[in-house]
């Protein structure tokens, strides 16, 4: 669904120093969750884990990103056109941009294949999109609404994500056993460095300065000190492992494995892991900063749990719509 020319060009002048609407209906935070097979987004009141609004029209996203004020959020899809694909049209899958406070796709952005995972810059001015097919992370530029720049990676980059100042970002690749630092200022390539076998989701310590890494087809995760990237350090957690992020006090890692159907937490400075039982199948976990809790999807369910940061105990659980939780981004108001 596409915006007519007018109603594009009235988005593209709104800048990003004020907007004309605002989110103060929902509750703080809101975790928006992309539904996957269930084409749609759900929002969700982290204070009471309770949909609030759900978003149709949205074919098959996976990765998703809110503007920092929470305005605008961008879902990238896993659909691509086969018949443009065919013909050697770049720009063959799209991603979607939606206005939450009036509940719809404002507008589709197309993009060089489908979309795995995104990442923002902190000013919300870039979003960076990775296309495992196309061994390439797309650029897209907020203000114009479009496509202005294609990096190319090594083989299947799988997730980015960027720092907090804005000027660097890191991306995965999964058939590569790499990771890839991006200058933002100048969209380049920097530095490459091994990982470990098939590197998927991470996350940066909270001062930045290692990086999380889960291999997932080894069960191992990788510690890099981003200043000296060959004194990796691996670890052995669980069988095919998903997702993965860092307790707002930055002393522990939570990390899903799908067939083991669990979440394990794990102390890097110790080395010790608590496992929860979760069944079936975590998938994609996010911290939901100032809360307290960790919120974990199933892969093979339209189901959240909501988990304890300090206790690991399950403390509730809600259903979504449809579908099943991929890639959350939480918006503190």
């Amino acid at each position: 669904m596409k915006t007519n020319k007018a109603k594009q060009t009235s988005f593209m002048l709104i800048g990003f120093s004020s907007f004309l609407y605002s989110l103060s209906a929902f509750s703080a935070p809101t975790v928006y969750i992309p539904l996957g097979s269930g084409n749609g987004v759900v929002a969700v009141d982290a204070a009471t884990d309770k949909v609030i609004e759900h978003y149709t029209g949205v074919k098959n996203p996976h990765g998703l990103v809110a503007t920092p004020d929470g305005e605008y959020l961008l879902a990238g899809s896993i659909y691509e056109n086969a018949e443009k694909n065919n013909a050697g049209d770049e720009n063959n899958s799209n991603l979607f941009l939606i206005h939450p406070a009036h509940g719809h796709v404002m507008q589709t952005i197309p993009v060089a294949g489908w979309s795995h995972h995104q990442a923002i810059t902190p000013d919300g001015r870039y979003v960076l999109s990775t296309h495992p097919t196309r061994n390439h992370v797309s650029v897209v530029d907020m203000q114009s609404t479009s496509q202005i720049k294609l990096i190319e990676t090594n083989n299947a980059p799988y997730y980015v994500l960027v720092t907090d100042d804005g000027k660097r970002a890191y991306v995965s690749n999964s058939g590569a056993n790499t990771i890839q630092e991006v200058s933002i200022e100048k969209w380049e390539i920097t530095r490459t460095f091994d990982a470990g076998p098939s590197p998927e989701h991470m996350v940066l310590s909270k001062d930045e300065s290692m990086l999380y890494v889960n291999n997932s087809r080894k069960g191992t995760l990788s510690i890099i000190p981003l200043n000296s990237p060959e004194k990796r350090q691996e670890f052995s957690i669980a069988a095919n492992l998903h997702g993965l992020d860092i307790s707002d006090d930055g002393n522990h890692l939570y990390i899903s494995s799908k067939s083991e159907s669990k979440l394990i937490v794990f102390t890097p400075e110790t080395g010790d892991k608590v496992t929860v039982p979760l069944s079936p199948k975590p998938y994609h976990l996010n911290t939901i900063t100032g809360t307290g809790k960790v919120y974990i999807s199933s892969r093979s369910e339209p189901t959240v749990w909501v988990i304890d940061q300090s206790s690991f105990q399950l403390i509730n659980s809600f259903q979504l719509p449809a579908g099943e939780g991929h890639q959350m981004s939480i918006i503190n108001q």
